[in-house]
Order: structure tokens, then C-alpha cells, then sequence
């Protein structure tokens, strides 16, 4: 719960410091834009609506500021068109793991969907080398500046698409390698994620993790066939199961069947704030269900989305929470455990972060802020008697 003792308000300095954890960010979606004109530049492409690094950058907000999910999904024709080379997929994942750990982020499960990069002749098997090479020199990287992180990689299927078993199949074959779970993305009216069954079956049978993008645009049912069809270990989103909790005129709440199912089960929810205002899923940051699912200890969790559509970060994301709910580090330290708790990698790697990184690196900030208090409101210096 939030502490009642100190109303710790982070500055956006503490903000940008504290130990954050990372679950839904497409590499797609988070290119720099003077790395998206360089690389069209490199490989030939001509279909950039600007080739100047800030007016493209803006270019891409607007464009995602629609209030569609399916326009904002357009965008991508761009970032992913110049990611169809070894070089290019190397690149941009490094500069994806240096953006994050510079950004305070220490742990981050960033997707990304295979058959979206074949266009250039590469396989399947050398786009996930790529990637995994590029983060790993982007680890590299962020350790020489002075920042830790750890990136596991998230194979993402189109479920828009025939691909799911082999993607799947993929992801399992390169667990050990840098993958750490399987994804379905993708619009989500008209494509279930019943349609790929086999492949949820198949990674449930080899004890693999999966997350599904359900609950963003379509609702409801998206997130009960997410969970009770597929049996998915997260949810991509998940923003709609308020759709199933009344908040009544006198202030108390009741949860439906499926959100008390979802709360009850732990069910970690990939809240993304920004990108759900942009693709209509909420009006505004103070209205963001989030507000009501913290309160009513829901696994929420705080993400980014897509960095470049929706011109964030983590630290963004949690300066607009902090505005509009009055949360301090306390929240902030609550949702980073909350999604550490629910990361792919093995329980013992995930409880030496929450000991070792996240609860040190917020007592930290906290015990500084509280020196500070302490010298700016302290009288008169002491004298000896």
C-alpha cells in the first residue's frame, strides 16, 4: 500500500533513477528517428513521409494520436521497413537496450515478430540471432555508461496471420538463448486468439511462457478467451477488464466474475497508459483504469508500448501517474516488484532483482529524500555547551 508516513513525491530525477522493470515494449516501436532516416538512407527505402530526424519523430506522434488502434498500427509499415538487415536488427536492438538502461530501466522483456523481417532474404533463426546479438552489445553498452539492465526477448506472431505454431516453435528452440516467451499482436477485432490454439497448446506442453495481446480495443471477451481458452500467463493490456467492475454512487466497488478471476489469479495486467490514450482505451490519464486497479491490488503493471509512437519512456510514463494520482516511490517501487513477479525468467533470478536491485535502488532514493527533508526543515545549527 502507499505509505501514509511521508508523502515522498518523486522529483523527475528520482523518477528517471528509480529501478524500473519493463514487460511490453515492441522494438518496433521504439526506434530513435535519426536511426530510421539513417537506416532508409542505408538500405534504399523512399517511403518516409520526412527524412528530417524531429519532423519524422513528430510525424509519427501525430499519426498515432488518432484514437484507432488499427491507424496507429500503420505506423509500423515504417519502423519495420528498414529493420530487414542483420545490420540493421543488430542496431536498433542495441540502441533499444542503451535507451532503456539510460533510462533507469533494470530489467526488460521487449518484443518483436519475426516474419515481420524476412523481406531482405534473412531466416527466421538469423532475425532472433540478430536481435539477441544487438542486446546483448546494448547490455555491453549500458554497463560501460554505468547502467545495469537485463533484456530477454519476447517472440511476437501476427494474429493476423498463419504463423503462430512456428513462431512458437521458434521461441521454444531459443529459450535458453536470450527468448523468454511468445506473443500474439495485431489487431485485435475479427482475430481471436482462438484462431492459433495449437500454438498456446504446443508451448503449454513444453512449459513455456506466453503473454497475449487481449483486452486493449476489443474487450471482454478477448481477455476471457486470453486466459480461459489459451491459458495465457499475462496479459498484453488487459485495460478493458474495467469494463467488468462497477464503481457505485456511494464509492464502494463490485468486480464481475472475470475480474474477480483476474484479481484473485494474480493475472498480471500490461498496462501501457500513454498508448491506451492514443488508441482511445481511455480519455485521459486521470480517468487511466489504473488508478482504480491499483487500489484494488490488481497485478498492474506500468509499460511503454511503442517509446517512438507514443514519445515515452518509463520515467514519462510514470511523471503522468504521479500527476494525475499523487503516487510516490512507494507506488513506484509496487508496480516494479509487481512486474518483476510476473517476468519470464526463473523465480530465483526474479526474487535476487526485487532483493538485490529494485528494493535497494528505491530505499536508496527514498533515504536520500529523506536527508534532504531533514537538512532543509533542521533549525538553527547546534552549539556546544
Amino acid at each position: 500500500m502507499t505509505s501514509q508516513t511521508i508523502a515522498n513525491t518523486p522529483t523527475k530525477e528520482q523518477i528517471r533513477r528509480a529501478p524500473k522493470v519493463l514487460l511490453h515494449d515492441h522494438l518496433d516501436g521504439g526506434l530513435r528517428p535519426a536511426t530510421v532516416v539513417e537506416l532508409a538512407r542505408e538500405s534504399g527505402y523512399r517511403r518516409l513521409p520526412e527524412t528530417d530526424p524531429d519532423k519524422l519523430g513528430l510525424w509519427f506522434r501525430e499519426a498515432a494520436d488518432s484514437g484507432s488502434l488499427e491507424r496507429y498500427l500503420e505506423t509500423f509499415s515504417h519502423t519495420v521497413g528498414v529493420m530487414q538487415t542483420r545490420d540493421a536488427l543488430v542496431r536498433v536492438a542495441a540502441e533499444c537496450a542503451e535507451d532503456l538502461a539510460e533510462d533507469g530501466v533494470v530489467y526488460a522483456e521487449v518484443r518483436y515478430a519475426p516474419e515481420q523481417h524476412l523481406e531482405g532474404g534473412l531466416t527466421l533463426e538469423e532475425v532472433v540471432e540478430a536481435v539477441d546479438e544487438g542486446f546483448r552489445q546494448g547490455e555491453r553498452k549500458a554497463r560501460e555508461n554505468g547502467h545495469r539492465i537485463r533484456i530477454g526477448a519476447l517472440l511476437t506472431a501476427m494474429r493476423h496471420a498463419a504463423r503462430a505454431l512456428e513462431i512458437a516453435e521458434l521461441a521454444n528452440r531459443y529459450r535458453d538463448l536470450g527468448v523468454v516467451g511468445f506473443d500474439i499482436a495485431g489487431a485485435e477485432a475479427g482475430y481471436p486468439p482462438t484462431r492459433h490454439l495449437d500454438a498456446f497448446e504446443y508451448l503449454k506442453r513444453e512449459n513455456n511462457h506466453f503473454t497475449i495481446h487481449a483486452g486493449e480495443a476489443f474487450g471482454l471477451p478477448s481477455i476471457w478467451q486470453a486466459l480461459q481458452w489459451c491459458g495465457a500467463d499475462r496479459l498484453g493490456h488487459g485495460v478493458r477488464i474495467i469494463d467488468d467492475i462497477e464503481v457505485r454512487d456511494d464509492g464502494t466497488v463490485a468486480l464481475g466474475r472475470l475480474a474477480s478471476y483476474v484479481r484473485d489469479k494474480r493475472v498480471p495486467l500490461e498496462l501501457c497508459p500513454s498508448s491506451n490514450l492514443q488508441t482511445g482505451a481511455a480519455a485521459s490519464y486521470v480517468e487511466h483504469p489504473i488508478g482504480l486497479l491499483r487500489r484494488l491490488h490488481f497485478r498492474a503493471t506500468v509499460n511503454t508500448d511503442n517509446r517512438l509512437m507514443s514519445h515515452t519512456t518509463m520515467s514519462r510514463e510514470f511523471e503522468h501517474l504521479v500527476e494525475a494520482f499523487g503516487y510516490t516511490l512507494d507506488d513506484m517501487q509496487w508496480f516494479s516488484v509487481n512486474a518483476m513477479k510476473s517476468a519470464f525468467i526463473p523465480f530465483d533470478e526474479r526474487l535476487a532483482m526485487i532483493n538485490d536491485v529494485i528494493k535497494p535502488g528505491y530505499a536508496e532514493l527514498k533515504s536520500a529524500w529523506l536527508f534532504r527533508q531533514t537538512a532543509s526543515t533542521s533549525g538553527s545549527p547546534a552549539t556546544e555547551s
